[in-house]
């Protein structure tokens, strides 16, 4: 007899998420893999809610029986006193994008910060790592930031709104990495100057939040850019940047290989990664 598949109801949990490729990119490798994979949306927006409905919001996911929520903004570092356990990589960027629901306990991983090392190795394989610059210290930010550190990059500015945010995440990174590989930015046009690349890890560009974190006279041709941002994949940024003639990164590779690491703490069978670019691709 063949071996029963398994029946996998999963979702995402954030705000603005309508516009979201998650559910398909999911929906479509269960098909491919013979399972019954249902994958819905929770959009805040839509919902008129905030982060502060998400006890009620995990409670109704236990009880409606979802196997597993990935978690985005704004809520993936609200949500860390919620869960019963950390994977260590989460506990140490303080940081959760996939919760597994299971056996009554809540289980928090990062993604992010994998799905973002694979997309830059392939898509920045041979860039300067000397100074990059980073916009946004936010639950993203946080992954990304690990994975430039331990994707090679020396010194590390990061930018918030919120300076004590940035401050504590240069703090985790010292204390991970060695005391002096991130520092809070204090003027963005004198870091630009130095600077090898630059990532953006807040929202700004998204659908509905149009805009650049980054005027385009602080960009150069010999700059490389990377975007978190997938939707749309072509951000405000990106385009600057591509009309100077940088280097760049979009948004897709982190999505899909988040994606494909979720998908197995989800369902506990591997998915073709290969399959999921080219699903991701075809939207």
């Amino acid at each position: 007899m063949s071996q029963l598949k398994p029946s996998i109801l999963a979702g995402l949990i954030g705000a603005g998420i309508h516009g979201s490729r998650t559910p398909a990119l999911h929906e479509r490798e269960g098909d491919a893999q013979g399972m019954r994979y249902l994958y819905r949306l929770i959009d805040l927006d839509q919902l008129k809610l905030d982060s502060s409905a998400l006890p009620e919001l995990l409670i109704a996911a236990e009880r409606m029986g979802f196997t597993g929520l990935n978690i985005t903004f704004p809520c993936k570092q609200v949500i860390l006193p919620l869960l019963d356990e950390l994977s260590d990589e989460a506990r140490g960027i303080g940081a959760v994008n996939t919760v597994v629901l299971k056996d009554g306990k809540r289980v928090g991983h990062n993604t992010d910060c994998l799905g973002f090392a694979e997309g830059f190795r392939r898509g920045l394989p041979n860039v300067r790592r000397e100074s990059v610059v980073q916009m946004g210290a936010g639950g993203a930010g946080a992954a990304v930031a690990h994975a430039l550190l331990s994707e090679g990059v020396q010194q590390l500015t990061i930018f918030d709104v919120e300076r004590d945010r940035a401050q504590a995440l240069a703090d985790n990174l010292n204390s991970h990495f060695g005391a002096t590989w991130a520092q809070v930015g204090e003027d963005l046009p004198a870091a630009m100057t130095v600077a090898d690349g630059l990532v953006n890890t807040t929202p700004m560009g998204m659908a509905k939040l149009p805009g650049t974190p980054v005027p385009k006279a602080l960009l150069r041709q010999s700059l490389w850019v990377a975007e978190i941002v997938y939707f749309p994949l072509q951000t405000e940024l990106l385009r600057d940047a591509r009309e100077l003639g940088c280097q760049t990164l979009d948004g897709g590779t982190m999505a899909v290989f988040q994606a494909v690491k979720a998908f197995e703490l989800f369902s506990n069978v591997a998915p073709d990664a290969q399959r999921m670019l080219e699903h991701f691709a075809s939207f």
